[in-house]
């Protein structure tokens, strides 16, 4: 890290525990946001991949926000000052199912801190490890790569093409509209405030977006929703990564290729047939 902030690496190995019952009912908020009509959710059932990601969530108290809807910062993750916060990417493998409506635990861990320049101006990365348990047999590993960034000019706002790429032969595609509903639903699914997702004026005034951003954790959501209800065998291991952000303002295309038997290659297309997120997903044999 720079001389300016040596303290950055205290946090290194910082660890948290959180506990969660799985309730049924963030289950049943999930499967309505993401209009999934068909799956029966009831105490038991597997929680499908990613979908841990509506539980264990935070809980710090209101006064403890900063202007921006996240929790300040000093904390479990480290004071860096740079104002715009990513979900860059992830990496995780699922060793068994958690089941809803049973205790469960998620132990995050700081795994790395670093910083970078780029042409965009000071990058400092961080790297989180969590562990997910249930019944103490470890179900789920996730690695998270959280990215901020200074503040820089004014994200231009997408120019829709004519018409989608062409789609690879024998792939899956879904077309999304998001609209201010849809964040909304998701921001409270993770009890996220972050303002750019549901407060025009501020992501446009403060953080420069043309419009509400697209969760970077929803489109990694919708992605990995194309393989559960296509690929019809469990996942093993997914990934994915952030290249670009997508708005409410034109519709983003979701495309899932088979790479091979157990592979599935995966890509949110923003409006103009421009990669926005690129992730894979591994099944099980």
């Amino acid at each position: 890290m720079s001389d300016e902030q040596p303290d950055y690496m205290q946090w290194m190995g910082r660890r948290e525990v959180c506990d969660d019952e799985l309730a049924l009912a963030p289950a049943l908020a999930a499967a309505a946001t993401l209009d999934d009509t068909a799956t029966q959710f009831a105490a038991g059932t597997p929680l499908p991949p990613l979908w841990q990601w509506f539980y264990f969530l935070p809980r710090a108290p209101q006064a403890e926000l900063d202007v921006d809807g996240h929790v300040r910062r000093g904390g479990f993750m480290p004071p860096i000052p740079y104002p715009r916060r990513m979900f860059a990417g992830g990496r995780m493998q699922f060793h068994r199912p958690l089941l809803i409506g049973r205790p469960a635990r998620r132990v995050a861990e700081i795994r790395q801190i670093s910083e970078k320049s780029g042409r965009t101006g000071t990058l400092a990365f961080v790297s989180l490890v969590h562990r997910f348990y249930q019944d103490e047999v470890l179900c789920i590993e996730e690695e998270q790569d959280i990215v901020y960034r200074q503040p820089g000019p004014p994200v231009a706002p997408p120019t829709p093409a004519e018409d989608w790429p062409p789609l690879p032969a024998g792939a899956w595609a879904r077309v999304v509209t998001p609209d201010p509903r849809l964040l909304f639903r998701f921001s409270a699914l993770t009890f996220n405030a972050h303002r750019i997702h549901y407060d025009r004026p501020y992501a446009r005034e403060e953080e420069g977006y043309p419009g509400l951003v697209v969760h970077g954790p929803l489109t990694a959501v919708l992605l990995m929703e194309v393989v559960r209800r296509q690929a019809g065998l469990p996942v093993r291991r997914f990934s994915f990564r952030g290249l670009a952000p997508l708005f409410d303002l034109a519709p983003f295309r979701l495309v899932c290729t088979r790479s091979d038997e157990q592979r599935l290659a995966l890509v949110a297309q923003a409006a103009d047939g421009s990669a926005a997120m690129s992730a894979e997903a591994e099944l099980a044999p």
